[in-house]
This record gives structure tokens, sequence and C-alpha cells, in this order.
């Protein structure tokens, strides 16, 4: 078998529309590596005081929630290709007014504009995949899109680098030239959103996960009203909370030990490559989603103990081998859930509402992380975390029996 066969194995069989998707969102993410940068260039290039700027990626944060339900709902209504190409076009032009400005005012428009489109395209591109993907082959769906997006964004990594040594705006330029380069390849490449209503009550019409399902205009499902998703979502939430908890503790601790900051970029390639290179687990047989997703936090755990303790690169590097084959199944399995949950035509709400996690951890995660630093230092960081970890590993069995069907 050729070294391309074997890479590209665990996926074979997932329609051309995954790929296309995939491919699409990989392109977009080699340009997203601005917002590390936001802060700098309100700051040295608008002159915002640490406070203003503080205030000002607080407002981005709060606009990230709105604009994932607007994503969820346009998905359900508009149609998926639609929702994409709106969600990345808003990005762009958000970018390229921030690139553009002259004045603190303006930047700040710019950034809560930004916001307010930055998650629109998610719900739509997770609704997509289910889809066209059978239930048991979601995981491993999911898994390239996590895959695809990792290694995308190791490359953006460098290619800041790149940029970055000249005028910090022409970052915010190269994010909406790639975010326009994925909305072309979507609309141009995925299949049309069906007509809304019409498709339905054909006759001979098919349906099933191959096939896009149409949506119904003026469908009443109420998505806040299933107790399933509000604990699926609680869930995930602490989750998110742990993930945005390494993304933003792993370097301050790095700083704590005395380490290089290069280290950072090493560790990331690292769990990029871990994500990737392990996408084969996904297609363990005999593991539904509950046992997977506790597999999952045990991985964490581990991970993350072994990140207390560390005291040298190497062992950061065998942590993050370690919570990364734990996001490997956790990222994969609760989409896969909050997909299977949702009726076909409030998918994409379904989607958005469970995606709220991702908002709301980065809410949280500054706060914990930075209280646990200064009370118990990173080791109670670290421990503290790993104990989350394996409660929710426990807890399965009793969140497996409270997601059945009724």
């Amino acid at each position: 078998m050729s070294a391309v066969a074997t890479l590209t194995a665990p996926w074979r069989g997932l329609s051309r529309t995954v790929w296309i998707l995939v491919v699409a969102r990989a392109v977009n993410k080699l340009g997203a590596f601005t917002l590390p940068f936001l802060g700098v260039v309100l700051t040295v290039e608008f002159g915002a005081s640490l406070g203003q700027t503080g205030l000002i990626l607080a407002v981005f944060g709060a606009a990230t929630i709105p604009s994932r339900l607007l994503g969820g709902h346009l998905a359900d209504r508009l149609g998926r290709r639609r929702t994409i190409v709106f969600g990345l076009t808003g990005c762009a032009i958000s970018q390229l007014w921030i690139a553009l400005s002259h004045t603190l005012w303006s930047a700040v428009f710019a950034t809560i504009l930004l916001g307010l489109a930055f998650e629109i395209y998610e719900p739509p591109s997770q609704a997509m995949i289910a889809d066209v993907t059978e239930p048991a082959d979601r995981p491993a769906a999911y898994g390239l899109y996590s895959a695809a997006l990792a290694a995308a964004g190791v490359l953006a990594g460098l290619l800041a680098a790149a940029i970055s040594h000249g005028d910090l705006r022409w970052l915010f330029v190269a994010d909406a030239i790639t975010c326009l380069s994925c909305a072309a390849l979507v609309a141009l490449a995925l299949p049309a959103d069906a007509r809304l209503g019409r498709e339905a009550s054909a006759p001979g019409a098919t349906s099933g996960p191959l096939q896009q399902q149409p949506v119904e205009v003026g469908s009443q499902v109420s998505v806040w009203r299933d107790r399933r998703l509000l604990l699926l979502l609680a869930g995930g939430t602490v989750f998110a909370t742990i993930y945005m908890q390494i993304i933003i503790g792993l370097p301050l601790t790095l700083v704590a030990q005395g380490l290089p900051k290069s280290g950072i970029g090493i560790i990331l390639a690292i769990s990029a490559i871990t994500l990737i290179a392990a996408q084969r687990l996904l297609r363990v047989q005999n593991l539904d989603d509950s046992r997977s997703i506790a597999i999952g936090y045990v991985l964490l755990a581990a991970g993350l103990v072994v990140c207390a303790v560390a005291g040298n690169l190497a062992l950061f590097v065998i942590a993050s081998i370690l919570w990364s084959l734990g996001d490997l199944f956790l990222l994969t399995r609760y989409l896969t859930q909050a997909s299977g949950l949702a009726p076909d035509q409030a998918r994409g709400r379904y989607l958005a509402v469970f995606g709220l996690s991702w908002g709301i951890a980065t809410t949280i995660a500054p706060l914990t992380v930075t209280q646990l630093l200064e009370n118990v230092g990173p080791t109670g960081l670290w421990l503290t975390s790993a104990a989350v970890a394996v409660a929710l590993a426990v807890l399965q069995p009793w969140f497996r029996k409270r997601l059945a069907p009724a």
C-alpha cells in the first residue's frame, strides 16, 4: 500500500462533499492567525490602552456567541452553502476594514463586526458533514475536519511569523484573502442548497444521511427545550474550558518554568501531528460515543498530570501527545452526539447551541487559569483540570442514560 493510501485509509469512503469542505476550511485556516495579534494591533497601531484593549476583546468574544446562533439559524433556513459563504465574506470584510482603519473607533466597529461574523460558518459546516455522512462514519469525518484544521494551523503559525516582521495590518489582509478563497471554493465546488420545502415532498425523493436534506420552512422544532442537548452542552462546556485552559495556561507555565517560548510552537506542532497520525483510532469497533468520550477524558487527564510534573520540554511534549489523543476522541464524539440528537430540519441550530460551549469556555478559561496560577501555581492548575477530566470520565455512564432517546 502506498504512503498516500495508508495516510488516507481512515477516511476512505467519505463523500466528496466532506473532502471539499475540509479542503476549503483548511485554506481558510491558513490565514486564521490574526486573533492573537488583534490586541497588539489595537494597542500599537491605534493607541488603545491596555484597559481599552481588554474591553474591546471582551466585546469581540461576547459577539461570537450570537454569531454562532445566527449561523445555526441561517443554516436551517437559508441553506448550508449560502450561510458558509455569507459568514466567510463577512469575516473578510471585517478583516479588511481593520487593516484599512485610521482611527481607534473605526477599528473597534470593525472588531465588533468581525465577532458577529466570526462563528457563522461553523454550524453549517458541521451540519453539512452530518447531512452527507452515515452516523457510523461521522467520527472519522469530524476527525478529518479537525486534523485538517490542526495541520493548517501549524502552517498558519509559520506564515504569521513571516508576515509579522512587517506591518501587522498585512496579517488581516492575508486572513481576508484566505476567507474569500474559502468562500469561492465552497460556492463553486459544493452542491447547491436544496430548494426549501419542495424536494421534501417530491415523488421518489429519498432520505438519509447521504443526501443533504431540504430544510422545512417554518419548522417549529424548539432547540432550547431539548434537555438532552442542554445536558450535552453542559458537558461540552466543561471540556471546552479545559481545552482553552491548555491553550491559555501552557505558555504561562513554560514561562514560569523558565523554558524557551519557542517551545510552544514545537508542542503545538506535535499536537497537530498526533491528531493526524492517530486518526485510525476513530475507526476502532465496539466503541460507542460514551465509551469513546470516557477514554478521551482518561487520556486528557493523563496528559494534564504529566504537564503538572513536567520540568523540561520533553515531558511537555509527552503531555501534549496524551492530551491530543484525548482531544481526538472528545472533539469528534461530542460533535457526533450533537448531530445525532438533532432532527434533520434543525441540525444547524442544534450544532450552533452545542457550539456555544466554546464561547462560554473562551470567557471562563482566562479567569480560571489566572486565578489558579495565582493561588496554587502551575501544578495546581493542571492537577485540578485533571481531576475534573477524571470526574467526567466516571460520569459518562450517567450521561449515557440521560442522553438515550426517550
